[in-house]
């Protein structure tokens, strides 16, 4: 059996294939609008399943993770303000069950979690001004 080794102009294109190298950090972006509260409020809520993905060795999950816990200490949040973000989010209870544990209403930790979503977003949008790997968008007039 003779093979014969093709060059360049002997080869026949057959198809291509395009490679979209950024898909997953348009679809992060899309669905984590981190430089408003909303966005951060969706990843904090989908926060077991960065976990998971972390503990399954998704090298994206830890780093999404580390910037989270960063962006918590940067954004000067009060002590209640961080209690509310860990009950309701880290510890999955219920803003029922976290305001019964912390002697406040519900709207009481709504309200802290709120704040401290507003908090930060402005970590991100900070980050996203200066080239840290974020981008702006989900943030209207500031």
């Amino acid at each position: 059996m003779l093979t014969k080794l093709l060059t360049k102009k002997d080869a026949v294109v057959i198809g291509t294939v395009k490679i979209d190298l950024h898909r997953k950090d348009r679809e992060f972006e899309t669905t984590y609008a981190l430089d408003n509260a909303e966005g951060v409020k969706t990843l904090l809520s989908d926060y077991p399943k960065f976990v998971s993905r972390k503990r399954l060795g998704e090298y994206e999950a830890a780093e999404v993770l580390l910037d989270l816990h960063n962006a918590i200490e940067l954004a000067d949040l009060t002590d209640r303000q961080r209690e509310a973000i860990r009950l309701v989010y880290f510890e999955d209870l219920t803003q029922v069950e976290a305001g019964k544990r912390m002697g406040v209403g519900k709207d009481s930790v709504n309200h802290l979690i709120n704040r401290a979503a507003d908090s930060i977003a402005d970590i991100y949008y900070y980050w996203a001004g200066h080239g840290e790997g974020y981008s702006t968008g989900g943030r209207i007039n500031g």
